[in-house]
């Protein structure tokens, strides 16, 4: 079956996280259910533009949003590349498919005060969940790496030695990150407390009865530390990562540096956290440019 054939390989060839490979599954099957519905044929591999626009139509009527519906249209898209790669296919009937329109989302980074603030926090370094906790917030504003990628972290992961932290990112690509000194102290601390927990895990990070942890939790903790720093909707894991970007990019760090330590494929994906660091920029150009009023 081609959506079977399809989904493995972008699970077991592409590397895909197991939530972006359910998620491409699960847009097929609302398609091809759509399909079955509206045209009594489950034949999804030779739908035309006409029934994916009826299917569009639709969603959009349900109110989902713009963003959403072009996440479907993105695996339609995605699935039948697939399918013109394996010769299953001659045309792609997105092809010509233009994305709908989305507001731009800007997502306002933490302050460094507000940073240093919950890092001054009185953390209590008497307990094993208090020392975990406060180490979570140190790599990841540290490191900027993924809740993901903090999640799955390995104890050998960790070369206190050189100062690094290994970090397994998306398609299973390695890279390395400095760790400051400050850190490598919390995680000396951390592994006293963690070598008391009886556990059989080799991840880093692990609950106070021994098992891994999860995003849930990692996202609660930060949300707690932050709501008592940060009147700021969104406190998450990502707006750590955004913050650590913004940062370095503010105190001039190279954007081909912050592209590697954030484990981009791309600039493009980095260049998402300049917006925020226009007002340094400005300032820098008005110091530097021959002609500028610097008085």
């Amino acid at each position: 079956m081609p959506i079977n054939a399809f989904i493995n390989y972008i699970s077991l060839e592409k590397k895909y996280s197991l939530h972006t490979v359910t998620a491409y599954k699960n847009d097929l099957i609302s398609f091809q259910e759509f399909c079955v519905s509206e045209f009594e044929s489950d034949d999804i591999v030779n739908a035309n533009y006409s029934q994916i626009r009826s299917w569009i139509v639709v969603l959009v009527n349900s109110d989902i949003s713009n963003r959403s519906i072009n996440r479907k249209i993105s695996s339609l898209k995605s699935f039948y590349k697939f399918l013109q790669k394996t010769k299953q296919l001659d045309l792609n009937p997105l092809t010509k498919h233009k994305a709908l329109k989305v507001a731009k989302r800007v997502q306002v980074p933490f302050s460094e005060k507000e940073i240093e603030s919950v890092l001054n926090l009185n953390m209590e370094n008497t307990d094993f969940e208090s020392v975990r906790d406060k180490l979570i917030v140190e790599l990841l504003y540290s490191t900027g790496m993924r809740r993901s990628e903090l999640v799955n972290l390995r104890l050998n992961d960790i070369d206190r030695s050189n100062g690094v932290v290994k970090v397994l990112g998306k398609r299973n690509k390695e890279r390395y990150i400095p760790l400051l000194k400050s850190v490598l102290d919390s995680l000396a601390i951390y592994h006293e407390f963690r070598g008391v927990i009886e556990s059989d895990q080799s991840y880093l990070f692990v609950t106070k009865h021994g098992k891994k942890i999860y995003d849930t939790l990692v996202y609660r903790i930060i949300n707690n530390y932050f709501s008592t720093v940060s009147l700021k909707v969104k406190k998450s894991p990502h707006v750590i990562r955004h913050s650590f970007a913004t940062h370095l990019l503010n105190e001039g760090a190279d954007l081909n540096a912050v592209k590697e330590l954030l484990g981009h494929s791309s600039l493009a994906s980095t260049q998402v956290y300049t917006h925020s660091s226009l007002g340094k920029l400005k300032e820098v150009y008005n110091l530097a440019h021959p002609r500028s009023d610097k008085n």
